[in-house]
C-alpha cells in the first residue's frame, strides 16, 4: 500500500527545516524566501478563499504563481529582479515537494517550467570623489545619530561592504590594534577581512565609547540598541544626500542607495589601478566575471584604451535608395 503523500503545510515546513538543519543556509536566505511564501500565502488565499493552512499544492499551480508573480509587479511595485527573486524560492520548494510527493508531480513541474523574467539592466552608477567627500561631510557630529551616520557611511565607502554585512557586524568583527580590519560575514556564510584606513579606524575608536562594547553588541545600533536594518540605512543614507546637495548640487534628485557606495569603491579601487581579481576579494564576489561590470562602466578607461588605437581614413558613405521591400522592412 502507497503511503499518502505529505500535505501541503507539512511540505512546507518540512523544506524549511531541510533548509537550516540539511543544506545550513544563510539567516538571509531563510528570511527572504520566509517572505516569499508569507506573501503566496496570502495572495493564494485571497485568490481561493482558503486559509494558508487549508491550502493544497495543487492550489499553487502554475496559473496562480504567474498571477502572483504579476501581483508582485503591477500592484506592489517590486522590479523584475525582485519577482526572480520570488520565483527562485517557490522553484526550490517545488524541487522539494517533487521528491516527498510523487503525486505533486505534475503540479511541480509546470511551476518548474516557469522562466525568469527577463529585463533591462541599467548603467552602473556610482559617485565622483567629489561627491563622496560632501556626502561623508554630510551628517552632523554634534549629536549621537549624527556621528553614528558619520561612521556608517565612512565604513561603507572604505569597505564596499553590502547593506546587510555592514548592519550585521559585531564589536568583535573590529580589528582596532596592530591590524586596522575588519571582518565581514558574507553571503553563503563566507567570511572576509577588508583593511581600514586610518581615519576610518580612528572615527570607529571615537565612537565606540558612545554605544555598548559587549563582543556580539552592533556596531551600529538603531536608538534602542538593536542593529540598524535595512532600510534604516536607506534612510539614514537619503537624509545625507539631501543634506550634501546643498554642497554638491550634482547629488540633487539621483537615486542613491547604500548599493551605489558599493559601487563607489569599486570603481575608485579600479580607477586607482587595483587589480579587478583584489577587488573581487575585496567585494566577496566568486567569479571575478561579476566583478567586470565596473570594467564595462568605466568610460574613461575605454576611451583611454580607444586613444592607444590608431584611427582609420575611412571613405565617405554615399546613399543608395534602398528597394523598397528592404526600407519597409528596415523602417520596422
Amino acid at each position: 500500500m502507497t503511503p499518502a503523500s505529505p500535505s501541503f503545510p507539512a511540505l512546507l515546513q518540512e523544506f524549511f527545516q531541510r533548509l537550516v538543519s540539511e543544506r545550513g543556509v544563510s539567516a538571509h536566505t531563510i528570511a527572504s524566501y520566509r517572505d516569499t511564501f508569507q506573501l503566496l500565502l496570502g495572495y493564494a488565499q485571497q485568490r481561493t478563499g482558503r486559509t494558508p493552512s487549508a491550502l493544497t499544492l495543487e492550489d499553487l499551480d502554475a496559473p496562480l504563481v504567474l498571477a502572483f508573480l504579476d501581483h508582485l509587479e503591477q500592484a506592489r511595485g517590486n522590479s523584475p529582479r525582485t519577482r526572480n527573486l520570488r520565483l527562485t524560492a517557490i522553484r526550490s520548494f517545488m524541487r522539494h515537494a517533487s521528491l516527498r510527493a510523487p503525486t505533486a508531480l505534475p503540479v511541480a513541474h509546470r511551476v518548474l517550467a516557469i522562466s525568469p523574467k527577463r529585463f533591462d539592466k541599467p548603467a552602473l552608477g556610482y559617485l565622483t570623489r567629489e561627491e563622496v567627500t560632501a556626502l561623508l561631510d554630510a551628517p552632523d557630529p554634534s549629536n549621537w545619530t549624527g556621528q553614528r551616520d558619520a561612521v556608517l557611511l565612512a565604513m561603507l565607502y572604505n569597505t564596499g561592504a553590502r547593506v546587510s554585512e555592514l548592519a550585521a557586524l559585531r564589536i568583535a568583527d573590529l580589528l582596532l590594534d596592530r591590524q586596522l580590519a575588519v571582518q565581514l560575514h558574507g553571503k553563503g556564510r563566507k567570511q572576509r577581512i577588508v583593511p581600514l584606513w586610518k581615519s576610518t579606524a580612528k572615527q570607529l575608536r571615537a565612537w565606540l565609547p558612545r554605544i555598548d562594547k559587549a563582543p556580539n553588541a552592533p556596531v551600529f545600533p538603531n536608538r534602542a540598541g538593536k542593529p540598524i536594518t535595512r532600510s534604516g540605512v536607506e534612510h539614514r543614507l537619503s537624509l545625507a544626500v539631501r543634506a550634501a546637495s546643498k554642497r554638491c548640487p550634482s547629488l540633487t534628485a539621483r537615486p542613491i542607495s547604500p548599493h551605489t557606495m558599493r559601487h563607489t569603491t569599486a570603481m575608485h579601487l579600479l580607477q586607482s589601478g587595483v587589480d579587478i581579481t583584489v577587488i573581487a576579494l575585496w567585494l566577496g564576489h566568486e567569479d571575478t566575471a561579476t566583478t567586470h561590470i565596473y570594467l564595462e562602466a568605466d568610460l574613461a578607461m575605454k576611451e583611454a584604451a580607444l586613444k592607444r588605437l590608431h584611427e582609420p581614413a575611412l571613405k565617405p558613405l554615399t546613399y543608395k535608395a534602398p528597394d523598397r521591400l528592404l526600407a519597409f522592412l528596415e523602417a520596422l
